[in-house]
């Protein structure tokens, strides 16, 4: 069937009209973004050209290459009775000190099994659903595609495997008490945009989070008042999913803690020079 050109000029028009609510991108903008972030058609991209000085500055990055370096070295990692890393491994992983848990570092806990650091447990998760980690009879090992990335050492193809299982695959939900809808990770490219466009000065979650809500205005209704207000409880897992487990894992955000302990109510966030070094984002 054969669209009226006055139909079909129409429909075009609105497919490419800007939404206020997604920062001016159109719906056909926002469609890749949502459904195909990593598509040629993606306002967002990863860029080809990230080298090996930019890697260096990504924590987690950092965290599962020498989690693979580990397996690679001892031609295995066996589990847990329970299906966790062994302690040896957490500590070694640990002391690498790419990452820091406030809790390990101020002795209100210690690192004895993988639940302890949250960031390496995500991690190893993520390494499966990129395709880089098997896991059979107990034990853990390199899959052949691994194997070949680590023997040419192609980190960048390492780290665009994992970055996309991690904004994917791995459900971010998986870290948190907080309703399982993927609030946070569903338009994470959005937040990425969000951070590009106005990172440059010191923001709290709030700022960021308002936005959002804005654009997934339906999210709010998974959050029912109890301990705090729904909007209150759905900036606080906005916060604590994009800020302090995605962005500040990935080296795009630094914090300025306004009090001793971090805060997710109160800590301002920006941008690093990481996020224009890895995105090339339409403008």
């Amino acid at each position: 069937m054969k669209i009226p050109a006055d139909i079909e000029a129409n429909i075009l028009l609105r497919n490419n009209t800007p939404l206020e609510e997604f920062l001016g991108l159109s719906p056909i903008e926002v469609h890749h973004l949502l459904y195909d972030a990593f598509g040629d058609n993606s306002p967002v991209q990863l860029r080809n050209d990230i080298d090996d000085k930019t890697l260096d500055q990504i924590p987690l990055f950092r965290i599962i290459e020498e989690y693979l370096k580990i397996i690679q070295r001892d031609r295995h990692i066996k589990l847990t009775p329970l299906g966790a890393l062994p302690k040896k491994v957490m500590v070694e992983l640990y002391d690498k000190r790419f990452l820091l848990d406030e809790h390990i570092e101020s002795g209100l806990t210690k690192l004895w099994k993988e639940h302890d650091c949250i960031a390496i447990s995500s991690a190893r998760l993520t390494a499966e659903f990129a395709g880089l980690v098997k896991k059979a009879s107990g034990k853990l090992t390199l899959t052949k595609t691994a194997t070949k990335l680590l023997q040419t050492n192609n980190r960048l193809q390492i780290f665009r495997k994992f970055f996309q299982a991690f904004t994917d695959k791995f459900l971010w939900s998986y870290n948190d008490s907080y309703p399982e809808q993927p609030i946070g990770q569903l338009g994470w490219a959005l937040s990425v945009i969000m951070l590009d466009k106005f990172g440059d000065q010191p923001q709290t979650v709030d700022f960021y989070a308002d936005k959002y809500l804005k654009a997934f205005p339906r999210f709010i209704t998974f959050f029912r008042n109890s301990y705090s207000t729904p909007e209150r409880q759905f900036f606080r897992c906005y916060g604590v999913r994009t800020f302090d487990r995605f962005f500040l894992w990935f080296g795009f955000v630094t914090v300025d803690q306004q009090n001793k302990y971090s805060d997710i109510d109160t800590d301002k966030f920006q941008r690093t020079d990481l996020v224009k070094s890895i995105f090339k984002i339409d403008d």
